[in-house]
């Protein structure tokens, strides 16, 4: 019997000398890094593991638009904006978060602190290393407690990734 998705993906918590805390999640997943880079950099990627509506502008300050309403529209009121801030082809993707009003306040006046940096490693041809940093958050007991919430989340997602990249199936379960 096969290894569990969500046992494949690594959640780990470290602080930082400002007292910041980083949450750092990866995995492996058993195809190429061009496959891998065009299900964080395409339309197509993104609406067949992460999202159900997705409007992508991957440039160096574009941005990745996305609802997780299969009926609702890119720019209604559950429309999330990922901002594109840095990249490095097939190495790395630095985005940061648009907060929506689904978000605590408490994060929105550290809005411009958020950042995930998500690392792209080629192990072989077709095997690729997936890490993703969630930096910015604050070390007190409200962020602490929204990272439980955000680690499920993520390996939700990454396990919807891993799903749809070894298999071709769409695997967006929002």
């Amino acid at each position: 019997m096969g290894q569990k998705l969500e046992d494949r993906i690594l959640s780990e918590i470290d602080t930082t000398i400002a007292n910041n805390i980083v949450l750092k999640q990866s995995f492996t997943v058993n195809v190429p890094i061009d496959s891998v880079w065009n299900a964080y950099t395409t339309k197509k990627g993104w609406e067949s593991w992460a999202t159900s509506i997705a409007e992508v502008d991957f440039k160096i300050n574009g941005r990745i638009r996305t609802n997780y309403n299969k009926k609702g529209e890119i720019g209604d009121k559950n429309t999330i904006t990922l901002y594109v801030v840095n990249y490095i082809p097939k190495k790395q993707i630095t985005l940061q978060a648009k907060l929506t009003k689904n978000f605590p306040e408490f994060m929105k006046k550290d809005e411009k602190d958020l950042f995930n940096i998500i690392h792209f490693k080629e192990i072989n041809t077709s095997k690729t290393e997936v890490i993703s940093y969630g930096i910015g958050y604050k070390n007190s007991k409200k962020y602490n407690s929204l990272l439980k919430f955000f680690i499920q989340g993520n390996v939700t997602s990454c396990g919807n990734l891993i799903n749809y990249l070894e298999t071709g199936k769409t695997s967006v379960k929002y």
